[in-house]
């Protein structure tokens, strides 16, 4: 059964430097539901970085604070600031160290479009190594209308179902529970092997699955991943959202980002499993991909080790 949103999500950083893509994280503060939680202890910690260089400018980087401040405070919602001397990304993945909020709101920051990279190198750093929830905005904002959450069915797949089901979405958020088959197996390698032999004396042409095997496989994918899903919706069955499910095949990220694309998906919503025990938490490939190269917002959902 899903957590009540108190249970969950209590306290919130958002990273403000005065760009259009923080007041994008703001604005999507502002439109989260959660002064519907009935949470006195709720609490938004709006920070900055103050480079050491310019310590002198100290009250212009900290209006921009007092601005995010105040237009939170609108929505009733309990909000501290706190400008900290260092570099972006150290101050904040050192914050959540510290004082391991629920989540962390930043905007995205940046745009590589040689490379259609959409996301600044502040962004990156934050959400490769932060251990906390991390949603990435992208400016300018949209409200969260159609969100979308990414399942594989795995232990990391069931928490971020779980986190999302506690999480203040907005009043007229709808719900889209998706899962990617993998590509067709006929094209794999361990498959185009058994398609000939050779012996001492000649090449022996093997038989290829016929269209009667190949499509009980797939039918049996499908309904594994019919399962999955299934499993995933379950979370949210106290939940008052729309939802609607979608079954994709293909490479996990391209088949999102191309469904972002065509439907007007306002966020995604994926687990991470990768984890480095030298350098802290690191991305899975599929979620890089997303918060690099989606055109959305992306929440990405860090299981704790």
């Amino acid at each position: 059964m899903a957590k009540a949103a108190s249970d969950r999500i209590k306290s919130i950083v958002v990273a403000v430097d005065g760009s259009e893509h923080s007041y994008a994280a703001v604005s999507l503060i502002r439109d989260l539901a959660i002064d519907n939680i009935n949470c006195p202890e709720c609490l938004v910690t709006v920070i900055g970085a103050l480079n050491p260089l310019d310590s002198a400018t100290h009250n212009v980087h900290k209006a921009p604070l007092l601005q995010a401040q105040r237009l939170l405070q609108e929505r009733c919602f309990q909000v501290q600031t706190d400008l900290i001397l260092g570099y972006p990304a150290e101050i904040i993945i050192n914050y959540a160290e510290e004082n391991r909020p629920d989540l962390i709101i930043m905007g995205a920051k940046g745009l590589r479009a040689t490379l259609g990279i959409l996301l600044g190198g502040v962004a990156q750093q934050v959400i490769e190594y932060a251990a906390c929830p991390v949603l990435i905005v992208r400016a300018p904002y949209r409200p969260l209308k159609r969100i979308m959450l990414v399942t594989d069915g795995s232990a990391s797949s069931q928490y971020t179902a779980e986190y999302l089901a506690g999480f203040p979405l907005p009043k007229q958020a709808e719900l889209i529970i998706s899962h990617v088959l993998p590509p067709p197996q006929i094209l794999e390698p361990s498959n185009l092997l058994q398609t000939w032999s050779l012996t001492d004396d000649f090449i022996q042409d093997l038989p290829l699955p016929n269209d009667d095997e190949m499509k009980a496989r797939q039918t049996e994918e499908e309904n594994r991943g019919w399962g999955v899903i299934s499993k995933t919706r379950s979370y949210f069955d106290r939940v008052d959202i729309p939802i609607s499910t979608h079954l994709m095949r293909g490479d996990t990220a391209t088949e999102i980002i191309r469904y972002v694309q065509l439907t007007g998906i306002d966020l995604i919503v994926a687990g991470s499993r990768g984890l480095s025990q030298m350098k802290g938490w690191l991305l899975g490939s599929v979620s890089r991909k997303l918060v690099h190269y989606a055109s959305c917002s992306v929440l990405v959902v860090k299981k704790p080790s």
